[in-house]
């Protein structure tokens, strides 16, 4: 029995060692349109330690995410960088949104934005470019879920294909 157990670990080594190894980079974002606030809701789940990593990198600062520790204008700091990587564009006109805040989800970040007093029989298309991370990841994938009153279609974007886009008429 002893060396079956030998062989099993011989075989199976190989394939731990790359998933312990391999590390998924993604977001998840989901746009949906309210009926009852006239508004698009926006929300962004991001692993804390990439974008601490990325903060770290891009503006020099230690977040200390989720902890006691916190940096005081964390806020100011995942907004600034959210909106230098999240553009939503309305009928082809860029749209200004609401940073509402975030919350922690064990080790995830989520983020809310909003577009408020939206008209939805006007919207014809929209379109969300996401980089988030994609700087700071070859493998980063950024998937985006639009929902709108029976519509919904999701994109997985990337580097090389950044923008999702969703016709309403």
């Amino acid at each position: 029995m002893k060396p079956l157990k030998k062989l099993i670990l011989i075989l199976l080594f190989p394939l731990l060692a790359f998933t312990a190894a391999h590390k998924f980079y993604v977001t998840v974002t989901n746009i949906a349109y309210s009926e009852k606030d006239k508004a698009l809701q926006i929300t962004s789940r991001i692993f804390i330690d990439d974008l601490e990593k990325t903060l770290n990198e891009r503006y020099g600062i230690k977040g200390r995410m989720a902890t006691e520790n916190e940096l005081k204008d964390m806020e100011v700091y995942i907004e600034k960088y959210i909106r230098s990587k999240f553009i939503l564009t309305i009928n082809q006109e860029q749209q200004e949104y609401k940073f509402i805040g975030k919350k922690y989800d064990n080790d995830i970040v989520v983020v809310y934005l909003e577009i408020p007093k939206v008209n939805y029989a006007k919207i014809k298309s929209i379109a969300a470019t996401n980089e988030v991370l994609i700087d700071m990841f070859d493998e980063q994938q950024n998937v985006v879920h639009f929902k709108f009153p029976g519509k919904k279609k999701s994109f997985v974007l990337t580097r090389e294909n950044n923008k999702g886009m969703l016709n309403l008429d």
